[in-house]
């Protein structure tokens, strides 16, 4: 047999390796430039939101500022303060402001009031007034002894809110719930004081009375030493302070003038407190007392006619009042009339007390003579 041929067979390596050739060809051709591209277009969009934020931070909506008056309500949520905030003017962007809120850690913290704020206030500014200020303060100042209805006059007076609101709210069933008056009205519970309110946003009637009776229950706490009565024994006190309140502005005389009413309570004798008549006769009371109405038995408030306290407060007294009904003095006097100067006698048979209204009242110099209320 002849010798046999080898075989031949290719040299290990040199097999054909086109493809594995053509692969970096295709990554330099086309993935480093996609990669390159999706980069450059990460560092754009990343540079737009960094050039957006900045703009918003850093930018205001006007450049020539004007005064916006902002009001925020009580328990307003933040994406409506914002919303609020855009449509007015004052920022650019609502969403952007909650974000920026969120991120401060100050969501939670925007204040109710009344701001002044500015158009060309930058965003940060915005936020740093609305959780750091008090805001617009208006005063609004009530003295001892008014009616509810001359306190809404005040009130209206103010331009917080409007005599019709200030009067509904007054009979508010929910606010004499809430507030434990068992009386139709907030009559005598609108404490008097000076108040530095923010201007309510909505229901401003109801705020401004409401905020009364919450003086009223810190007074009160105050006059029965943090021991509060039932609501019907605190409401019996606060119509004898009414009383006191409208007879006499003489702190001094103030527990003697309720001791002289405890003292015909006790006996059962007719008040024949002038006030109380012209309470009865309500808002449009012409200041003209007639002897009509002294006589008049339709008039629940008449104290010449009908025994005992009258049916309601017929002011708001203040504490000095509120106190010295708490605690009348102890005496024996049953009458009292005024002097003319701002004080009164006070007698303990009707022999002296006409006397007194003889001296005091009959034969007074009209020049001088002045009353309280």
């Amino acid at each position: 047999m002849g010798p046999e041929k080898k075989k031949e067979s290719g040299q290990p390596g040199c097999e054909n390796n086109s493809g594995n050739v053509a692969r970096p060809s295709i990554v330099l051709r086309f993935v480093m430039p996609a990669i390159a591209f999706g980069c450059m277009a990460l560092m754009l969009v990343a540079g737009w939101f960094m050039y957006r934020n900045w703009t918003f931070l850093n930018v205001p909506p006007e450049q020539e500022g004007r005064e916006i008056l902002f009001t925020v309500a009580p328990g307003q949520p933040l994406w409506t303060v914002a919303g609020d905030l855009a449509e007015a003017g004052l920022i650019t962007n609502a969403k952007q402001f909650r974000e920026y809120a969120q991120t401060q850690g100050k969501a939670s913290k925007v204040r109710a009031g009344e701001f002044s704020l500015w158009s060309n206030m930058t965003a940060p500014q915005v936020l740093e007034t609305l959780t750091t200020s008090s805001g617009i303060l208006h005063k609004f100042s009530v003295r001892e002894g008014l009616t509810w209805w001359a306190t809404a006059a005040k009130a209206d007076a103010s331009g917080l809110t409007e005599y019709a609101a200030f009067k509904k709210a007054v009979s508010d069933p929910e606010l004499l719930a809430k507030y434990k008056i068992p009386a139709k009205n907030a009559e005598g519970y609108l404490f008097p004081e000076t108040y530095l309110l923010t201007r309510p946003k909505s229901d401003t009637g109801k705020v401004m009375v409401e905020t009364m009776l919450k003086e009223f229950r810190k007074a009160a706490n105050k006059a029965w030493d943090g021991k509060l009565p039932s609501p019907q024994e605190i409401h019996k006190t606060v119509i004898l302070a009414s009383l006191v309140e409208k007879e006499t502005g003489d702190v001094r005389e103030r527990r003697t003038i309720a001791g002289v009413f405890a003292n015909r309570l006790e006996k059962g004798y007719l008040l024949q407190c002038d006030p109380t008549i012209i309470y009865g006769l309500g808002e449009t009371f012409d200041g003209n007392l007639r002897k009509k109405h002294l006589t008049d038995k339709s008039n629940p408030y008449n104290s010449y006619q009908h025994r005992g306290l009258p049916p309601g407060p017929i002011c708001s007294p203040g504490l000095d009042s509120l106190k010295a009904a708490i605690n009348p003095e102890k005496h024996s006097y049953l009458y009292f009339v005024a002097k003319g100067d701002g004080s009164h006698y006070f007698s303990k048979s009707l022999k002296e007390h006409n006397a007194a209204v003889k001296k005091y009242q009959l034969r007074r110099n009209r020049q001088t003579y002045r009353s309280y209320n």
